[in-house]
Formats: structure tokens, C-alpha cells, sequence
């Protein structure tokens, strides 16, 4: 079976992957350093754009059983077939905003990504593409990445026991949807 690693940026996605990789037998594809290798980039108007089109006819033939995918454009470049389980990684868009800053994110690429992280944009198209049944979220805001792992291998074992994340709900409670969409 393989297994896909999913979520905005700055969830932890290659941390975990990392972790993971130390106890459990895959080969990595980081869908990212593909992208980059294969050229399967270009500077655009917005920043760095992917040829999603493209880079997923070049991951078809990569994807087999018993590889470990990871990146956030999981659900955009790999096809379902071959995939057992997609891990949707999530985090707080309180403490995923302190990491963007860290990064260096520009205002327009903090506001963009906390958007798609409070709406659960990357979750709906990873379920969306592979399947409620084969897909599964985890709250990494309080979690070691050990705890992470422990979580993902009991998912393989029992598929289930994933993490209910709703971001927007906290937002609205705390009456900070100005602070994040513009409307």
C-alpha cells in the first residue's frame, strides 16, 4: 500500500515524513524536490506556479505500492490508483501564522495559505480525489511528531480514529474572519 502525506504548508508534512520513515519501510517522493528536479516549474505572476498537469503525468509512473508521497499538492498530482491511505496534516492558524512569519511568508502568502488552512481547502480536495474512506485528518498544533507517527500507524492498522478539525468555527468564536478573508 502507499500512503500520502498532505497539508498547507507549515504543518509539518516533511517533519512527520521524516519521523515516519524511521520505523516504517517506504520509498520517499517528495512531490516538491520533483517538481523543482524535473522542471516542472516556472516564476509567474503570483510567485513560484507548478505545472500540475504535467508533474502528475510524471508522478504516474513513480507511484507504486510501498511509497510514502509527500507535499501539499498531493491531491492536485497523484491519480488514486495505487494509494491506500491519505493523511491530511492540520494545524492551528493561530500558531500556523507564527510559523509563516518565521519563514519570511509575505502578507498575501500568510492570508492565502491561513485562508485555505481555516477552510480545509487542502482537506476537501484530498477527500475530494481519494475518498472519505481512504482519507484521514490529524491536528498537529499540540502533537510531537512521535505522537504524529503513532497516530498515522494506528489509522493503517484500524482506518480510523482521525482527528475532527474545524478551524473556521474557532474563527468566527473569536470574531476574527476580518483578520483572515477579506470581504
Amino acid at each position: 500500500m502507499s500512503l500520502i502525506i498532505t497539508g498547507n504548508p507549515g504543518v509539518g508534512k516533511h517533519t512527520i515524513a521524516d519521523e515516519f520513515l524511521k520505523t516504517e519501510d517506504y520509498d520517499l517522493i517528495d512531490i516538491n524536490k520533483i517538481a523543482i528536479e524535473t522542471n516542472h516549474i516556472e516564476e509567474g505572476e503570483y510567485g513560484t506556479e507548478v505545472d500540475v498537469k504535467n508533474l502528475k503525468i510524471h508522478l504516474k509512473d513513480l507511484v507504486k505500492k510501498g511509497v510514502l508521497i509527500v507535499g501539499h499538492l498531493a491531491p492536485y498530482v497523484v491519480e488514486k490508483s495505487n494509494i491506500g491511505i491519505v493523511i491530511i496534516l492540520r494545524k492551528n492558524p493561530y500558531k500556523l501564522e507564527e510559523v509563516y512569519k518565521e519563514r519570511g511568508y509575505s502578507k498575501e502568502k500568510i492570508k492565502e495559505n491561513l485562508g485555505s488552512e481555516i477552510l480545509g481547502i487542502t482537506a476537501h480536495d484530498a477527500i475530494s480525489e481519494f475518498g472519505t474512506e481512504n482519507t484521514f485528518q490529524i491536528d498537529t498544533t499540540t502533537k510531537t511528531p512521535q505522537e504524529v507517527v503513532e497516530k498515522i500507524q494506528k489509522i493503517i492498522q484500524e482506518r480510523d480514529n482521525d482527528d475532527n478539525v474545524d478551524w473556521l468555527s474557532e474563527v468566527n468564536e473569536r470574531d476574527d474572519l476580518q483578520k483572515f478573508f477579506d470581504y
